[in-house]
């Protein structure tokens, strides 16, 4: 069982503040790495902290589209741990509206987090990587980049662009012994899911796709997390790693 170990492995999750990125935290705390994480706000950083019974020098708060905090943010880890081993781009933002009124401010706003940004971490980690000659990055994407859903076209564009630059940056850095690979849940229970989860004509309709009749928690994501993080998945890079209850698979 040593191949699933993530012990004193050195991680660092965005969005780490709440829903599956917390969770992801936890779990790979749990496991015996070494969590940072970057939030958007003190109070965020005050509940990861205490919750994990990390220090808050390892939780970094900034807008995660914003170079110079990635590059500060890095630069500490690096510092004070002397590498990066695993990458779990994980912070997200969605807004619905209809394609025809889309407003082009949430547009340019989905796709600043969803895409823009973990391309940026991801050079930014990258370049270290390289010089490790080892690391593992994990982008959470989402069953939306593998299917149509509708009215929001946004989300849509930028995960399914993030799901292909995994398989550019698998492509570019596999003989820099760096392994790349997308995370996809379906509908996980977390704020940005809630309004379905609690309306219940929707509800309905996706409980009826989902062949595991319940919506996932964002600890169903922990152990596919810490498989791609770890030796067992050794052999896998530029792979969709679907957690979705069987909503991709239900045909009829």
């Amino acid at each position: 069982m040593n191949l699933f170990s993530v012990k004193d492995k050195i991680i660092l999750i965005t969005g780490a503040g709440r829903g599956i990125g917390l969770a992801l935290a936890r779990g790979f705390r749990e496991a015996g790495a070494m969590v940072c994480g970057s939030v958007r706000s003190p109070e965020a950083r005050a509940r990861i902290c205490r919750e994990l019974e990390i220090e808050e020098e390892g939780v970094f708060i900034g807008d995660i589209t914003d170079c110079s905090f990635q590059e500060d943010m890095v630069r500490e880890i690096i510092r004070r741990h002397g590498r990066i081993d695993v990458l779990v781009n994980n912070a997200g933002f969605t807004r619905s509206n209809p394609a025809e009124t889309y407003p082009l401010e949430d547009w340019n706003r989905t796709l600043d987090v969803n895409l823009k940004a973990v391309f940026q971490l991801c050079q930014v980690v990258g370049r270290e990587m390289i010089k490790q000659k080892q690391g593992a990055i994990i982008n959470v994407t989402s069953i939306g980049s593998l299917t149509g859903f509708p009215e929001n076209p946004a989300y849509l564009a930028s995960k399914g662009g993030l799901r292909l630059l995994t398989k550019g940056l698998a492509r570019d850095w596999a003989r820099h012994g760096i392994r790349v690979n997308n995370l996809c849940p379906g509908y996980i229970k977390t704020d940005m899911t809630m309004q379905g989860y609690n309306d219940p004509v929707k509800y309905a309709e996706r409980i009826n796709r989902v062949l595991i009749k319940r919506f996932g928690e964002p600890e169903d994501l922990i152990g596919p997390a810490i498989f791609l993080a770890s030796e067992a998945s050794g052999y896998i890079t530029g792979a969709d790693l679907v957690v979705d209850g069987g909503w991709l698979a239900n045909g009829l």
